[in-house]
């Protein structure tokens, strides 16, 4: 069954809140909102793809946090399997954060 672009636009909506339960261990904001989550592809088989990156290549949490979003992706009743891709290119810089993380931070 092929998704229709409501069904696509709630499912992505729906990856988002899952994205927004997932802190950065050092940093108080979720990773969404700090910027990392670089895209989201949901396949034709429901199968999600997320294209990350990390706040620096040996961040602590390098090992578990793909895990982590893999794992709680797959929790939505809609996805049938979660991928995670990590990428430094473009590197992440703290222009990438949201108006709400730069605010939560005492950055703005």
């Amino acid at each position: 069954m092929s998704l229709t672009e409501d069904k696509l636009e709630e499912l992505g909506d729906k990856i988002v809140r899952v994205l927004k339960t997932i802190y950065d261990p050092e940093i108080p904001v979720d990773i969404y909102e700090l910027g990392l989550i670089y895209d989201v592809f949901i396949s034709e088989e429901n199968d999600a793809k997320i294209l990350m990156t990390l706040t620096s290549p040996n961040c602590p949490v390098a090992e578990t946090l793909p895990v982590e979003v893999e794992e709680k992706i797959k929790t939505l009743e809609e996805i049938n399997n979660c991928e995670v891709e990590i990428t430094f290119d473009p590197t992440w810089t703290q222009d990438m954060m949201s108006e709400e993380a730069k605010l939560e931070l005492g950055m703005l």
